[in-house]
């Protein structure tokens, strides 16, 4: 008797793990969903003419400025996690907002962060508002 109910117990821990691969597997493929496509995007960050993360400066004044104002942005409570997330970079005194907010006032409310934390630096504001969803 001990042998025939170890024996189904055995069977039993060798099926379930097929059994859960099927049922993943029966779950819609991720090609089934909409892919999204940065493209174009991507295209403009190789190209040079935009600011990327790489392009933040080692300077301590410059690391200093980009600290300073990523405090301001995230310490915002009226703000996002998706603005709390664009890019802060900073070269020579310059600093360059990216990235994408979900409204028009997360976009002001960044800017005038940045100018505030920033103190005499430029601002470059190339923050996007992204589309409503439908």
């Amino acid at each position: 008797m001990k042998r025939i109910t170890l024996s189904l117990l055995c069977l039993s821990l060798l099926a379930f793990p097929a059994i859960a691969k099927e049922k993943k597997s029966a779950s819609p493929a991720p090609s089934a969903t909409a892919a999204a496509d940065n493209t174009a995007k991507n295209e403009r960050d190789r190209s040079g003419e935009t600011q990327t993360s790489g392009d933040q400066s080692n300077s301590a004044a410059d690391i200093k400025l980009t600290a300073d104002i990523r405090k301001a942005v995230v310490g915002d409570g009226s703000l996002s996690m998706t603005a709390k997330n664009i890019k802060i970079i900073s070269a020579n005194g310059v600093v360059t907002l990216r990235g994408p907010v979900n409204t028009a006032a997360e976009k002001a409310t960044i800017e005038k962060l940045a100018r505030n934390a920033g103190g005499k630096a430029k601002i470059v504001d190339q923050l996007e508002v992204k589309p409503a969803k439908k």
